[in-house]
């Protein structure tokens, strides 16, 4: 028995051995290939194809190698051999016809190229290689007429994938995406395949091309076979162009069907949300809220049409929140209603005070340290509005202690940072910023950088005054709705010949920020034209400035919604779209110059 067992040891071993000596040759030959060294690489691939004549790969590498070095009788004759030998082969007539194709023996070549497909008749499943051989010789109409012949044959393969990638490298997107959505027609678990390979030719753009076949190859097959997954996509599409309204058609088509779940309808309401589409986001929730079975998923909803009507200016809000409490109570599942209801009392109606009740309150209710680290996390900002800085950091620095490595202790460093700046502590607000440079969430590092960029560009140098203070003062006051002592500092800022010799004028670092700050005081006071003419100054004194698309967008928001100028407004949303293309504002400011346009969208 013992005997055995060694014998069986060494034969492993030797198997091993051999396979590792293999792949190492291998690896080798790889290398001169990819190196342009032919010979060598010759050299290795006939002892490896000599030693396993069934692998492809060797087959088709030497082949090459051959090709390269222009032996193409050597490569001939081997592949000859080789049909003789496999009669029923046939992806090497493939191989064989390329190798025709390299000497310019077109005719020869589709000889056997046309042997190649025909084979398929017969012997389908060669279906994959013969496809795959073609494609990798960049002869894609042979590629797709390969997998179609081997589909045809065989009802069970799908080469679809493969066609429909053949299909974008051609440029045909209309073919392209039909072949995408016959493989999930096929086979409903290729949802997340299709779309993520879709989504590499979809744009935000609902006009873009590509969005429009797409759109146009899903709707007709909606129409000829319902299915989920064609409103699930078209659901993204159009989530994706931020046209939430079409999404939620989609969205509420998909319930009905299947009388599922809400969760896909209440996120779809929390995009719209983010992107300020309150409309499109109201219809999302109160949908959640009306056909919801669990009280939470309704609270849920509820947090967020508040939300909504705080945005809106719903003059009926604070009868809402009243009503909300009355119905779901002051307890632990409302605490986001509790804090949503501070912030609107904070920021909204200028009552700091009520709103530390609230959240004072809602600390009692609090149940896990995430909770309460949301509560004090608001707790913080009431506090930043009193202008209670110290307890403000106190309250920030506990939760950053407490949620180490959390989004919500992120979210307390900025905070910290921030209250720095308005204190005026400008180098610890950025050693906190430059942690935040390279936070996980986007959102806070793009804040993060915003803010960091505005102190090191602007601090000031050698302990000669530079105006930050005032700007960090004046941002304060924004922060506080103080909006006429904001727009007060920022004249001071102007004028004062403590810090310049002519007071602030253009050229200096601080004058964009603060000409921009003032702009947005401005709009908030409703002085619509003074916002146009700081934000024109700015244009004047340096049209290719960082700030210049943000000032575009605010100058088309304003004449478009506020001084009901169109032409203007298009005319700046145009500026974006011609000179800023890759702005954040492209798809929102093509989006509005359309509708100003008359377009039907």
């Amino acid at each position: 028995m013992k005997q055995f067992f060694f014998a069986f040891f060494l034969l492993i071993s030797c198997l091993s051995f051999a396979q590792n000596e293999s792949q190492n040759s291998f690896y080798l030959a790889e290398t001169y290939y990819r190196k342009g060294e032919y010979e060598k690489a010759t050299q290795i691939f006939e002892k490896l194809y000599q030693k396993s004549s069934f692998n492809t790969t060797y087959l088709t590498r030497l082949i090459s190698c051959y090709q390269e070095t222009d032996k193409f009788s050597i490569a001939e004759d081997l592949l000859q051999n080789r049909i003789k030998k496999n009669t029923t082969h046939n992806y090497l007539y493939v191989l064989l016809g390329y190798n025709y194709q390299r000497q310019q023996l077109k005719e020869l070549a589709q000889v056997n190229y046309d042997k190649a497909i025909n084979s398929l008749e017969e012997f389908a499943n060669y279906g994959g290689i013969i496809g795959r051989l073609f494609k990798d010789y960049n002869l894609l109409d042979n590629a797709i007429l390969a997998y179609e012949k081997a589909m045809q044959k065989n009802p069970n393969g799908n080469y679809n994938f493969q066609i429909a990638q053949i299909y974008g490298e051609k440029g045909q997107y209309e073919k392209m995406f039909e072949s995408y959505i016959n493989l999930l027609d096929k086979n409903d678990s290729y949802l997340d395949l299709v779309q993520r390979y879709t989504s590499r030719y979809i744009t935000d753009d609902a006009e873009n091309e590509t969005n429009i076949v797409f759109r146009k190859t899903l709707l007709r097959k909606a129409t000829s076979n319902p299915k989920n997954e064609w409103n699930i996509l078209l659901s993204w599409l159009f989530a994706k162009q931020k046209d939430y309204n079409k999404a939620f058609i989609q969205e509420k088509a998909l319930y009905q069907r299947n009388n599922g779940g809400l969760a896909e309808i209440f996120n779809l309401g929390k995009i719209a949300f983010d992107n300020a589409d309150y409309e499109a986001a109201n219809k999302c929730f109160q949908f959640v809220n009306e056909n919801a079975f669990l009280v939470e998923e309704r609270i849920d909803a509820n947090v967020y049409l508040a939300k909504i009507a705080v945005a809106n200016k719903n003059l009926e809000t604070e009868k809402l929140f009243q009503q909300l409490f009355t119905e779901f109570g002051k307890n632990q599942r409302t605490i986001d209603l509790q804090v949503t209801y501070a912030n609107y009392l904070t920021f909204s109606k200028n009552e700091p005070l009520q709103a530390t009740k609230v959240l004072e309150e809602a600390l009692t209710c609090a149940s896990s340290k995430f909770e309460r680290g949301n509560i004090k996390l608001k707790l913080g900002d009431v506090l930043v509005f009193r202008g209670k800085f110290n307890k403000a950091l106190i309250y920030f620095s506990q939760i950053q202690t407490q949620l180490k490595g959390s989004e919500l202790a992120q979210e307390a460093r900025f905070k910290i940072a921030q209250t720095s700046y308005f204190k005026g502590d400008f180098s610890w607000a950025k050693a906190q910023l430059k942690v935040l440079k390279s936070a996980t969430t986007q959102l806070i590092a793009n804040d993060a950088v915003d803010l960091f960029l505005r102190i090191t560009d602007n601090e000031p140098v050698d302990s000669i005054p530079s105006g930050l203070k005032q700007l960090a003062q004046a941002e304060l006051l924004s922060y506080q709705n103080k909006n006429k002592e904001g727009l007060e500092v920022i004249k001071n800022l102007f004028a004062s010949k403590d810090l310049f010799v002519n007071g602030l004028v253009a050229g200096e670092v601080i004058y964009d920020d603060a000409l921009f700050l003032q702009a947005k005081l401005q709009i908030k006071e409703s002085q619509y034209l003074e916002a146009i003419l700081s934000l024109e100054k700015i244009i004047a004194a340096d049209n290719q400035g960082f700030l210049v698309d943000d000032i575009y967008f605010l100058m088309a928001e304003t004449y478009n919604y506020q001084l009901n100028d169109k032409e203007k407004a298009k005319e700046f949303y145009q500026k974006i779209i011609f000179e800023h293309p890759s702005s954040v504002y492209l798809v929102d400011a093509r989006k509005k110059f359309r509708k100003l346009r008359g377009d039907n969208l």
